[in-house]
């Protein structure tokens, strides 16, 4: 195995987008695409933001569910006793680790979510009893009729985007990139079903689900969040996800007993920015906008969606969050939408002329509810501000006030009492029920996707000597992926999934059951003799852009994928079980094994897998079938079923099955045509809250390197994590208890050879006190691993409360040679304290020779 180190796209037609769903061997099929362009942007008056041309003649209609006479009347009776600040309230959604119940019932808010690592307590995720108590706390308080004529009981939103998957003990899904794969919308049903159960034993009452998204590009850190790059697959899904949660409008039941409030996001082409890039800009045609990317929205709203989330992105350089033309003439006027839109975090600050504390831009273009996680208080007193001086019309408050309103009395909120008292409300027995947990096992088995069986090794025999091997085997977190216990994922111990099981604990069962011996060998250290190895290894967890990544070469973590090699080298077949939320280049590791299973994020039913390796009962055969193009090399090029030179290695809709008489899959290429690393990409540091390659992110102490992970990350009295800087969790935050620690920035590997780019820098980044008064950072560089020493220190003040730029010659920090660059710099403060950096590059320095402070 050898390893190293306007755009063309396309419209996916049904006949194209199904074609190869029967197949039993995988091949090619070309496929004629559309050209897309990038349109113009008009301007725009004040205090709306520049918008989008729509021709919405070429949109369709849609039947969306009638609005209720009785809710209406009752929204006209409500709305008559509400005061103009309870209005401006209802429209601001505030996180849980910022407002109390306190905050609730003075501001009057009308919602309140829990982040990716939002929970009651010190842990992103909390148990029942937590959740509840948190749930009554804000419930309660809301509904104090003390100073209001009426009270309006608060919506507690929460991603639970496969499953409720922040909940102890709840029963964890496939990622939708899996589900997608399996082309089953009757079981897209019944996992929603069972993740609305288990989000009402909690106390939540809306979930920001289902994820519409039609990926294009999939270096997107959000692909696996995605069914499908045909909007067919997706479209299919759209309505029996809002049913699972809601249940079918008109029906008894209908957002009753055991059922949550839907939300269909990203409104809208999140999944089609340039690049693949978190939070970018769709440049596409408006055919290819709404052919490609609106499709899961036509089914979604015609099934009752009660909830529309606004996309951070923006499509041909309009913020989504900022865009009248999308979010009312579109959504509200062509589609007929007649429920509530609410923001993304802090989205509406990235609308041009506003910040994450004023923007009556998103609300005058039809946002009816801020997401304001952390600028909560700042969102309403600016509204407040707005509504009185007119640059918010009353009429819209009002019409964002009564759309919040429909969807609570829709939900009989009213009615429903504090979430503890609720049917279904801290019954445990149902979160990883034997029901439940059925469900998710099959859906893994349905996900599954065979590329590779040579010799028919697949299914394998029980009843002999399994070695296992590879990180990702005894490992749910890594299985699970992102969004599970934490925003980023990936930070727990299996004893955190007390109803789940791992790969290797299915495999355990399947093989001790039938008389077999397994070996489990993580590291592949052993030179343990065996009849088969299954070798389990993948992506880490990520989520959003954090996960974006500039190339589909697969990088093995973890797990030394070579040692697959060996294993062949002794006769003895190998299978891997293959864990990523997107497809990846792994022609090397395809090549060093005999069956290849795209396994996607299986989530917390690792026994799935076992089933169908094993062929534990007739059925279970591989029945998944991409729903993603896999590709043929690891360049930035999109691929998509339809392009012009459609060139996959494995097709749209490739997968083989046991009774596939496909021919063994020969030797592929192993050159991953991906551009190299050119000088000026080493420029960039830590960039949209990720070290950017060959740079790493470290915690240093007395000689220790420690590498910063996806969560927090301790040692030696500096914890770092995250916060917010320009979008969610895209900065780092140091927390010193005492001094000693510092944050380091350095090459993965050796040292980095800079003299391409030029012969001196700047290092550049912006910083943030978070304590109450200024703090005096110190850089040092030119340090060594051995001696710990460093040649170079300098000291910038860093502000309290505003974020700044700083810069320091990087001469001064003792960057004297460009060509080698062991360690950029180290960065401390000297004693106890907390600060935030983001946003670091180096910049060629030009002019006057470096002045250093003494």
């Amino acid at each position: 195995m050898t390893r190293h180190p306007l755009r063309n796209t396309s419209v996916s037609m049904l006949a194209l987008a199904f074609a190869g769903l029967g197949m039993t061997a995988c091949s090619t099929t070309p496929a004629p695409a559309d050209e897309l362009d990038v349109a113009s942007e008009p301007a725009s008056p004040m205090l709306v933001a520049e918008d989008v041309t729509l021709n919405l003649e070429t949109w369709p209609k849609l039947t969306v569910p009638g609005l209720d006479p009785a809710i209406e009347a009752r929204v006209d009776e409500i709305m008559s006793k509400m005061t103009l600040e309870q209005k401006v309230g209802q429209v601001v959604q505030a996180d849980n680790t910022t407002v109390t119940p306190e905050d609730v019932k003075k501001y009057r808010l009308g919602s309140v979510l829990s982040g990716g690592n939002s929970a009651p307590g010190d842990k992103p995720f909390a148990d029942t009893k937590t959740w509840l108590e948190a749930a009554d706390g804000y419930f309660n308080a809301s509904v104090d009729p003390d100073g209001v004529e009426i009270a309006i009981p608060v919506i507690w939103g929460i991603d639970a985007v496969h499953g409720h998957a922040n909940l102890l003990g709840a029963t964890v899904f496939p990622h939708n990139i899996g589900l997608g794969a399996a082309h089953d919308p009757d079981l897209i049903e019944e996992i929603m079903q069972v993740t609305a159960a288990e989000l009402v034993v909690s106390g939540h009452d809306w979930t920001f689900a289902p994820t519409l998204a039609t990926p294009q590009d999939d270096r997107w850190g959000r692909t696996y969040e995605g069914f499908s790059e045909s909007p067919d697959v997706v479209a299919s899904y759209g309505d029996r996800i809002v049913y699972g949660l809601q249940g079918r409008p008109g029906e008894d039941g209908f957002l009753g007993e055991g059922r949550v409030i839907s939300s269909a996001k990203h409104f809208m082409a999140d999944g089609g920015t340039y690049g693949g890039k978190d939070q970018g800009d769709a440049e596409i045609l408006e055919d290819a906008f709404r052919d490609i990317h609106a499709q899961g929205y036509v089914t979604a709203l015609q099934g009752g969606a009660t909830t529309v989330m606004a996309s951070f992105s923006s499509w041909n350089g309009v913020k989504m969050h900022g865009s009248k033309g999308m979010l009312t003439d579109l959504l509200k006027g062509r589609f007929g939408f007649n429920g509530f839109v609410v923001g993304d975090w802090n989205g509406h600050g990235q609308v041009p002329g506003c910040t994450n504390v004023d923007c009556p831009q998103a609300l005058n273009a039809g946002l009816d509810m801020y997401m304001a996680p952390d600028s909560w208080k700042g969102i309403y007193e600016s509204t407040l501000a707005h509504v009185k001086a007119g640059d918010i019309p009353m009429e819209r408050l009002d019409d964002a006030v009564r759309r919040i309103l429909r969807v609570k009395l829709a939900y009989g909120l009213f009615e429903k009492g504090a979430p503890s008292t609720r049917p279904g409300a801290g019954d445990e027995s149902l979160l990883g029920s034997p029901e439940h947990r059925e469900v998710a096992r099959r859906a893994v088995r349905e996900s599954l996707v065979l590329l590779k069986n040579n010799g028919g090794v697949l299914p394998l025999k029980a009843n002999q000597k399994v070695l296992v091997v590879g990180d990702g085997a005894d490992n749910i977190g890594k299985q699970a992926g992102g969004w599970t216990l934490s925003w980023q994922g990936g930070d727990y111990d299996n004893s955190y999934f007390p109803n789940g099981q791992s790969i290797l604990g299915g495999i355990r069962d399947a093989v001790l059951e039938a008389g077999g011996t397994l070996v489990f060998d993580p590291a592949g250290a052993s030179a343990a003799d065996a009849d088969v190895v299954i070798a389990v290894y993948g992506e880490n967890p990520y989520a959003e852009g954090v996960g974006d990544v500039k190339t589909l070469d697969f990088v093995p973590n973890g797990f030394d994928t070579s040692k697959l090699e060996s294993y062949r080298a002794q006769g003895i077949p190998v299978v891997s079980v293959f864990l990523s939320g997107r497809p990846l280049w792994v022609n090397p590791e395809i090549n060093d094994s005999d069956a290849f299973v795209a396994a996607w994020l299986p989530g917390s039913e690792g026994g799935g897998v076992a089933d169908v390796l094993f062929q534990s009962e007739p059925d279970y055969d591989f029945t998944g079938r991409l729903s993603y193009s896999w590709p043929k090399d690891a360049s930035s090029e999109p691929l998509n079923i339809g392009d012009v030179g459609y060139d996959p290695q494995f097709a749209y809709g490739c997968g083989l099955s046991y009774d596939s008489d496909a021919a063994d899959i020969g030797e592929l290429s192993e050159d991953p045509g991906n551009e190299p690393m050119t000088a000026t990409d080493q420029l960039s540091v830590f960039q949209d809250g990720e070290s950017v390659d060959p740079w790493a992110a470290f915690i240093y102490r007395d000689g220790t390197l420690v590498q910063l992970g996806a969560g927090s990350t301790t040692f030696g009295g500096l914890t770092v994590g995250r916060t917010d800087y320009g979008r969610q969790e895209d900065a780092l935050l140091m927390t010193w208890t005492e001094a000693g620690a510092d944050l380091a920035f350095g090459p993965t590997t050796g040292a980095v050879d800079l003299s391409g780019s030029g012969e001196a820098f700047d290092l550049v980044f912006v910083a943030r006190s978070m304590d109450d008064g200024d703090q005096e950072l110190t850089l040092a560089g030119g340090c060594s691993e051995e001696t710990g020493r460093c040649t170079g220190h300098q000291t910038v003040t860093v502000m309290a409360g505003d974020w700044t730029e700083q810069r320091v010659p990087a001469a001064c920090i003792g960057m004297s040679d460009v060509s080698s660059v062991p360690m950029l710099a180290a960065l401390s403060i000297g004693g106890a304290g907390q600060l935030a950096v983001a946003d670091m590059r180096l910049e060629p320095r030009s002019g006057d020779e470096a002045s250093c402070a003494e």
